[in-house]
């Protein structure tokens, strides 16, 4: 299994963040299809303030690009993306169009006490 941390911020707008907070308690089927099949196991979205924060756990096929193909495959999931547009915005520093960005992994209790 890999583990995958991503960031995204919200327009920081407390109206607009409810909105995109009560969609997420109604992901359509079709989105949650596309997760799964992307070979996502598992996904948990956490937010502070306007931050988000994603974590994935993925099987071992999994790959952003293949994610991509699959989501661009699904009408549905191009809609999702479009209407998730209105609340989120590029985070400083990532490439135009760019929505989550992959973090980097600096510290790991359980990594350093294995050694």
């Amino acid at each position: 299994m890999k583990k995958y941390c991503l960031a995204l911020d919200l327009v920081d707008d407390p109206p607009l963040i409810k909105e995109y907070t009560e969609w997420h308690a109604r992901v359509w089927p079709e989105v949650l299809e596309s997760i799964k099949m992307s070979g996502v196991l598992d996904m948990e979205i956490y937010r502070y303030k306007n931050r988000l924060f994603m974590i994935m756990e993925t099987d071992e096929m999994f790959s952003f690009e293949k994610k991509e193909l699959i989501d661009q495959e699904s009408e549905k999931v191009q809609e999702w993306e479009r209407i998730m547009w209105r609340y989120q915005k590029e985070m400083p520093g990532s490439k135009p169009g760019e929505k989550w960005v992959l973090m980097e992994k600096i510290f790991s209790l359980a990594e350093l006490e294995s050694h």
